[in-house]
Formats: C-alpha cells, structure tokens, sequence
C-alpha cells in the first residue's frame, strides 16, 4: 500500500503516473491509456480501479493497493502464490492487472465459476486465459483449504 505517500502529493496527475513516476511503483502498467486493457489496475479501499483515468483528486484519504502491497512480508497472497505454482505469466506485462482484479473476485465471489472467472477483462496478449483461469480457482482453494 502507497498510502502514506499519497496524501503528501497534490497534484493534477493521473494516479498510474504519481505511482510510477514519482513513487517508482512499477507494479501498475500502461496499456492503453483508455480504460481498454486493465494492465494499470489497483485496489482502491477494496474495489478494483484503472488508475490510467483515476484523477489525484479522487484518491486523497482512500487506501491504495498495488500488487507490491499483497504480499505479507516473504508470504505471497494465495492468488500471487496461485500464479507461479501454475506457471501463469507469459511475458508478464498484464499480470499485475490480472492478480489485482482476481484479488478483487476472491473478495466478493469466494467459490467463482468459469462465468465468473471469465468476466474479468484484462487484456492478456499472449493468450494465457486458461491458465489464468485455473490459477484463480487454485488461489480460491487455497483460501479455503
């Protein structure tokens, strides 16, 4: 979480490039710029966000995630756990997006179908769905086992 660096920075800035640019938060990436891809997706308090059009302005007090701030010290979140064990990631460049909307459906749909899963729409050039798809029920049965 980038919280406590966030409420010292006023600015008239999209929140991806205050992440990247001035906190050096590589987690969140460019895609597209248009809402399109998901590849710059954060958790704002609890629901997903594209900081790509997220104005500094609708941030001030709220708690920000990044898939840098899901990990519990050495101990990844099941679902960042999930995706290495099933060898996810092709070149990479969308997974945080990805873990980050996952993340998200875990917290309101703990048991998801294929539908479910299939519902998210990051953008994954390089095909990897079924394994995305898998890795998010593995991370599910993780939580509950």
């Amino acid at each position: 979480m980038v919280d406590a660096a966030l409420d010292r920075i006023v600015c008239d800035e999209w929140l991806l490039w205050v992440l990247r640019d001035i906190l050096g938060v590589r987690g969140p990436k460019y895609g597209c710029g248009i809402e399109v891809c998901h590849a710059c997706t954060c958790l704002l308090d609890s629901d997903t966000r594209l900081t790509c059009q997220l104005p500094m302005d609708q941030v001030a007090g709220r708690t920000v995630t990044t898939i840098e701030g899901l990990a519990d010290g050495d101990t990844l979140h099941p679902v960042q756990q999930a995706w290495i064990d099933l060898d996810v990631a092709q070149c990479g460049y969308c997974q945080p997006g990805q873990i980050m909307n996952a993340v998200a459906m875990l917290k309101r749909i703990p048991d998801p179908t294929d539908d479910d899963i299939d519902s998210i729409e990051n953008v994954c050039r390089c095909g990897t769905y079924y394994r995305i798809r898998q890795a998010i029920k593995h991370a599910a049965q993780m939580r509950t086992d």
